[in-house]
């Protein structure tokens, strides 16, 4: 049974830096490619990162890029967000997920077949 748990989220001031972790069970997630989601209030669930399998490439939100970071350790079968410059905006509940695609970034949802139950991150001005 594949499963994924989300920690590090919590409340930090504007300006401020946190770091999600995501722990994988139940599959060799190194070959996949795995994503970081998230979720406000009344709204969508929007792309926020993405990893290719074995780290070759990455993707970012153009709402992220330069302030965050993905990284995986695969040793450890764990997922990483760094967020640097966290504004009041970046609140929201943050989802790691996990595709069947290997080679590919892709920041699609319906590409990814299981989730997290997500952390929260709010973000104070």
């Amino acid at each position: 049974q594949v499963q994924l748990v989300e920690s590090g989220g919590g409340l930090v001031q504007a300006g401020g830096s946190l770091r999600l972790s995501c722990a994988g069970s139940g599959r060799t997630f190194s070959v996949y490619t795995m994503g970081w989601f998230r979720q406000a209030p009344g709204k969508e669930r929007d792309f926020v990162a993405t990893i290719s399998g074995f780290g070759g490439s990455t993707y970012y939100a153009d709402s992220v890029k330069g302030r965050f970071t993905i990284s995986r350790d695969n040793a450890k079968n764990t997922l990483y967000l760094q967020m640097n410059s966290l504004k009041p905006e970046d609140t929201a509940v943050y989802y790691c997920a996990t595709s069947s695609m290997r080679s590919i970034a892709t920041p699609r949802p319906n590409n990814y077949d299981y989730w997290g139950q997500g952390t929260q991150v709010t973000v104070s001005s």
